[in-house]
């Protein structure tokens, strides 16, 4: 690796962007395009974001690939193409290094850098943002493009640290292939990043201990290359394409025939049929086989039940079969997609082991002690997820309006307006922060909305001689008692899921991302007509 650059002293730049993946790339790309210096840091080697850090074996998008990408360049879109129905993790990774490439966004973005801090200065309305490398720089406008998904969360677990074999999390995984081949491996928790993982792990250990605290459910992917008769279809008329997914409630899967009836009006017959048409095709749109599956506790037990079935049919071994049937609502937490997770707990080296009563009791210097059993182990896995949509925004020391942190101010959860702005911080923006649709979406999409909608805003503020804009208080509490109105409409309440922080210990608990992406563009596009009805603008 080059020696990095010596620190950097600028106090010129209009925009500074925090994080390089896919929202940090296209703010700097839009910045550029409006004419402003922009200056990007990012803590790793490379562009890419979550698809950067997370390399874990298995990494693969739950959005289709066709949907999984930028649309801000018709030439990007027409010249990408993509391999594989599901994208795996290098793809994302070669695809984001290439628009990098293709719009020579590395010369404004300083690598291996961590920005530490960042404080808002009255009298000049500007940002001064420091990082570990002692760049100190300033800017009128702050953008945190901090993902929602990167800030991994690892449980305090007693003798954390005591292992003596070799220890990775998902969220953090080499950049170096790792071998598991004939080791006894332990993998603690059973979401998303375990659930891809886990089937690879099991071709290459001797010994694989999966350690559950909540069964999750997960729908097969069906994966396949991607098929290029439906890709020229959908490059044939991209635009319309596009459209047609923002009008989804995800912002995505509009080529799927969701049938718009509640399964409460359905026979026995009818669930099965629509049940086994989107189990078969794959992917999340199983969660809309009915338009009430999340919004009546009855309906969401009919499909409980299904899945259950699944599960029953393929585990042979029927006690473990009734450990990984989740009893918690069905897409309270995020639904997962798999390449025969299930079918892994067939193999007689792979074993589940319970640990809801009492948790991961301890990490060992020779493994873990779960269910009061010593498990030896050579490697140990830790799938245990992420501080989710706050956690990255929150390690860093970030001040707004007199000396206030960010920290401070959400101590009772987050606060935002419109998941873009908080109150108290002048100037500062978020991409797909809490109060966003975000993780409930096609996160490409809702960057882009985002990023747009900030260049928008910004190119209104020069046009019209203003130099600060920020929430105001009431605006923001509204926007909050909006966002867990529509949630309490809904089952998504309904477990402790990262949805609401409840995977992390002593964080707040508030549902954090806005259900429905429609409705909040229209929301969005209303406040900038109104000339930033809810903002307080500074001239």
């Amino acid at each position: 690796m080059s020696a990095l650059p010596d620190p950097e002293v600028d106090v010129g730049f209009d925009l500074i962007v925090v994080g390089a993946g896919f929202a940090g790339m296209y703010m700097l790309h839009k910045a550029r395009g409006m004419g402003l210096r922009a200056r990007v840091f990012e803590a790793g080697d490379g562009v890419g974001g979550t698809w950067y850090w997370n390399r874990y074996p298995g990494a693969r998008c739950d959005v289709e690939s066709m949907e999984y990408s930028y649309q801000f360049s018709n030439d990007l879109q027409q010249d990408w193409h993509w391999t594989e129905r599901f994208a795996p993790q290098p793809e994302i990774l070669r695809y984001a290094n290439h628009v990098a490439d293709r719009f020579d966004l590395r010369a404004d973005i300083r690598f291996d850098t961590r920005v530490q801090s960042a404080q808002f200065d009255e009298p000049s309305a500007r940002w001064t943002v420091r990082t570990d490398r002692g760049d100190v720089v300033t800017g009128q406008y702050l953008v945190m493009a901090t993902g929602c998904l990167s800030s991994t969360n690892m449980p305090a677990f007693p003798g954390l640290g005591s292992f003596k074999g070799q220890s990775y999390h998902t969220g953090a995984w080499p950049h170096e292939p790792v071998d598991f081949t004939g080791k006894r491996v332990g993998v603690i928790g059973t979401g998303s990043s375990a659930i891809q993982s886990i089937p690879i792990i099991a071709r290459q250990a001797s010994e694989l201990v999966v350690f559950q605290r909540t069964a999750n459910y997960s729908v097969p992917a069906h994966n396949a290359p991607l098929d290029p008769d439906y890709e020229a279809e959908v490059k044939a008329d991209y635009p319309a394409f596009r459209e047609r997914n923002s009008q989804m409630m995800a912002a995505f899967g509009s080529r799927l025939q969701v049938p718009d009836r509640p399964a409460l009006s359905a026979t026995p017959e009818e669930h099965r049929q629509a049940f086994d048409k989107a189990w078969e095709r794959g992917g999340l749109g199983f969660q809309r086989s009915f338009n009430d599956l999340m919004i009546d506790s009855r309906a969401n037990e009919i499909a409980k039940s299904y899945v259950h079935e699944r599960i029953r049919g393929i585990v042979k071994d029927q006690a473990t079969a009734d450990l990984l049937c989740p009893t918690q609502v069905l897409g309270c937490k995020r639904m997962c997609v798999d390449s025969g997770y299930f079918d892994t707990f067939n193999l007689p080296h792979v074993k589940l082991v319970d640990i809801r009563p009492k948790g991961i009791e301890a990490i060992t210097p020779t493994g873990v002690r779960a269910a009061g059993q010593d498990f030896e182990l050579d490697v140990i896995v830790y799938a245990t997820g992420f501080d989710a949509m706050t956690g990255s925004l929150l390690k860093i020391d970030i001040r707004g309006r007199d000396g206030v942190m960010l920290a401070d101010a959400w101590s009772a959860g987050p606060r935002t307006y419109l998941g873009l702005n908080v109150a108290g911080f002048p100037n500062l923006f978020t991409i797909s922060g809490p109060g966003s649709p975000s993780v409930l979406t096609n996160m490409i999409v809702s960057i882009e909305q985002h990023v747009n909608w900030i260049g928008g805003c910004i190119d209104w503020m020069r046009a019209n001689r203003r130099r600060s804009i920020e929430a105001t208080p009431q605006a923001q509490e509204e926007w909050v008692g909006h966002v867990n109105a529509v949630a309490s409409g809904t089952l998504y309440p309904g477990c402790n899921s990262w949805y609401l922080g409840a995977n992390v210990p002593g964080k707040t608990r508030v549902f954090m991302p806005l259900l429905g992406f429609p409705p909040y563009v229209e929301r969005c596009n209303q406040v900038a007509a109104n000339g930033y009805e809810g903002f307080e603008l500074r001239a």
